[in-house]
């Protein structure tokens, strides 16, 4: 499994990330034997970046000094040959998240793209009804959509759902299980970009190891629900299955 490669690599994920998910995020990390790093000060994201075995830029708290550290972060990871993940979070809300959304695709070149349904329709300007940071309702094409997208930018594209949907423009993989109590957790979803990014520093094909890290989480969640009553204790049913699949 991709989980177990990630803890004998033990990678070094640099997270640009929002203020929100940055515990439960670097808790998930370390859970599978990856070292998290969240740095975001514009002075020293270069360098820090540099140094790391994937890069990670999460727009969930957007502001005016961490956007430039986004830039120059991806700019660096492209320069070093660091594969770098877009978590565009509720990219749809505002007109000053989708902005930044195009400076980011327009000056960093992302190997992976993690999103919802809704994240998709606004990077792909399919109309949508946005709510918040959920991923709202419409109704798309989402395999289409995600090929288009995946090729317009030379990149891979997940939409995570009932079904997950992995594709590089060319290959689409679907992944199923789960549990919708995922959805009910705070960074469930930035955690699993993190995670998915962890699964780019690994030796193997990235479609593959992806769907393979994919369909890992998918079981967490189901353990998860199993193993507690109340939405706290299945927070910490998700980092203990992250530390037991990456052991097993």
């Amino acid at each position: 499994m991709t989980i177990n490669k990630i803890r004998q690599k033990h990678p070094l994920i640099h997270c640009i990330t929002n203020y929100v998910v940055a515990n439960f995020t670097a808790n998930g990390l370390l859970a599978i034997g990856a070292s998290p790093v969240m740095a975001d000060e514009v002075s020293e994201v270069e360098e820090m970046t540099s140094i790391a075995n994937g890069l990670l830029i999460n727009i969930g708290t957007l502001n005016q000094s961490k956007v430039p550290a986004m830039l120059v972060a991806g700019k660096a990871a492209n320069k070093h040959g660091v594969p770098v993940v877009l978590d565009p979070v509720g990219v749809g809300a505002t007109s000053y998240r989708r902005q930044v959304i195009q400076d980011l695709l327009q000056q960093v070149q992302f190997k992976l793209i993690r999103c919802n349904e809704g994240e998709l329709a606004a990077i792909a300007g399919v109309a949508w009804q946005s709510k918040g940071v959920d991923s709202g309702q419409g109704n798309i094409d989402t395999i289409s959509v995600a090929r288009e997208v995946a090729e317009k930018y030379g990149t891979i594209v997940i939409v995570t759902g009932a079904t997950d949907i992995v594709t590089d423009g060319t290959v689409v993989k679907k992944v199923s299980g789960g549990h919708e109590r995922m959805t009910h957790v705070t960074g469930s979803g930035c955690l699993l970009s993190a995670l998915c990014t962890a699964a780019l520093a690994v030796e193997g094909e990235p479609v593959a190891n992806l769907a393979s890290l994919l369909q890992t989480y998918k079981k967490i969640a189901e353990d998860a629900e199993r193993n507690s009553t109340y939405i706290g204790s299945f927070q910490v049913e998700i980092v203990n299955g992250l530390e037991k699949y990456s052991k097993g």
